[in-house]
Formats: C-alpha cells, structure tokens, sequence
C-alpha cells in the first residue's frame, strides 16, 4: 500500500500543495461537488499523480470520520491538506461557522487519530484571521480546546455576538490557527506535525471573480497599498506548504504562517489601516 496525503478542498491551493508533496504517493482528494473533485482529480492524473477521490461534507462529523477511516484504509496516512472552505460572500454566519470553524476543528481531530508517526498537516486559514484584536486568554482557550460538538455553542459564537459575515469568517479562521496550536500538541504524541499557513489575496477563479464582484474595489485597494503590491499564487503558498510538510519543517508545529504580500502590516501600521480611536 502506498503512503496517502489526503486533500480536502479540490481548489487551485490544495491541488498546488497536493502537487509538491504527493509524488509517488496516493492522493485521496474530497470535495463537496463532484465536478469540482472530477476537474481537480483529471488535473492531477494528468500529470502522473495517483488519486482517488470522494464527495464530503466538511461540515458532517460522520463524514470526516469515514473519510479518515477511508484513508487509513488505503495505506499510511502521511500527509492532511485542508484546503476547503467558504468566503464572507459565499454563505450566510452559521454556514461560514459550521464549515470553516467547526469543520476544520473535526477534520483535525479526526485526522489526529489516524496520522501515522513522521506525517504531517497544513490547515490553509487566512489573512483575515489576523484582522481581529487580540482576543482574551479565556476565549483563545475555548476556540482552541472547546470539544468539537460543543464548539458552535460558545458565547461568543452566537448570532447576537458576530456583526456580518465578515466577522465570522475572522473569528472562523483565527479559531482555525489556535486550534492548529492545541492540536499540535495531540499531534505530536503520534510523531507528527501540523501547522497553518494564512495566505493573503492569492489568485485563483474564486479570488478573480472577488476581485471583479462587488467587494472588487476593495480588494484591488488592499492589493495596491500592501508593501508588495501585488496578489498571490498558488504554487508561492504551496513553497510554503511543502517547507511545513517536509523534512525541512521537521522543527516546526503548531505554528501560523502569514503570507498575505504585507497586506496585515498595513492593516494595523500603514495606508490601509483605519480610523481607530486614540
């Protein structure tokens, strides 16, 4: 049996992960749309990658649970990418909460269970995640050790407590990195790693169709101001992925990777940061 690297989200990231560190492996790729899974998994054979593929709701603790069986039915699990996920603009608070936050928080647990000794695993968050304020000791605990079916009952995760979606995605992807960080400890009493890399504006079909939607004028403003001046890719993310995951990384867990070309550090210290009171 081969070893697996399991790719949940079948985007343009996930699949540029998947391509550096999955050679000679077997890619276990979900999605929760089959023609998204069909492209992607053309997309890699195409390329001499071996792949096998399902349909998930990310959001389904049963789901993750027979995915993670699956996987570690198909050899040793040796690599998790977890890639999927909705945007502000794609779904409404309690989705973004149930798919980003709570969804996330099962696959790490689920795939904590099955990861074999020397694997590893990136968590693609986001720079929003670093738009918030600092949250407290009690609510960065909570985000990160809640069990996961207690999780979206939190006080601060309530309907009355979360502005708009945007607010829900940062909350969603900042509790993703502090869960990254819980779980790395669990993840380590198996020999293995995870880690969370929170990439900025990266240029995919979604981020295209963002930066021509309604919010464009924005993103573009975001993209101008930032001291690189310019969006992502997906294969600058992947760079860092397969750092995290390889040998290389062997030092690192636990950890968040912000990679968003300056975008936060003129947030809070240059031209796109707001008007706050002093």
């Amino acid at each position: 049996m081969k070893n697996v690297i399991v790719l949940i989200g079948a985007g343009q990231i996930g699949q540029a992960i998947a391509r550096r560190v999955s050679v000679g492996k077997l890619v276990l790729l979900a999605d929760n749309r089959q023609e998204n899974l069909d492209s992607a998994a053309k997309t890699l054979r195409d390329a001499g990658y071996d792949v096998s593929t399902t349909v998930l709701d990310v959001s389904s603790h049963d789901a993750v649970t027979s995915l993670a069986e699956r996987a570690s039915g198909l050899g040793e699990v040796t690599g998790l990418i977890h890639a999927a996920g909705v945007s502000p603009s794609q779904a409404p608070i309690d989705t973004i909460l149930k798919v980003d936050l709570y969804g996330t928080a099962v696959v790490l647990e689920e795939f904590g269970n099955v990861i074999a000794a020397g694997g590893s695993g990136v968590v693609v968050a986001s720079q929003s995640g670093h738009r918030l304020p600092a949250l407290s000791a009690e609510v960065n605990q909570l985000l990160a050790t809640t069990p996961v079916e207690e999780l979206l009952a939190l006080p601060m995760l309530q309907s009355a407590q979360i502005k708009d979606t945007l607010h829900a995605y940062q909350l969603s992807k900042r509790g993703n990195v502090l869960r990254v960080m819980a779980e790395a400890v669990r993840w380590g009493k198996r020999g293995a790693r995870i880690n969370a890399i929170s990439p900025g504006i990266v240029i995919t079909p979604l981020a295209n169709d963002e930066l021509n939607g309604p919010r464009g004028a924005g993103y573009r403003n975001m993209l101008e101001k930032s001291p690189v001046g310019r969006a992502g890719t997906p294969d600058e993310v992947a760079s860092v992925a397969a750092l995290l995951m390889g040998p290389d990384g062997g030092f690192i867990t636990g950890s968040d990777f912000l990679m968003d070309g300056g975008v936060t550090a003129s947030y809070w210290f240059g031209e796109l940061a707001p008007a706050r009171e002093v």
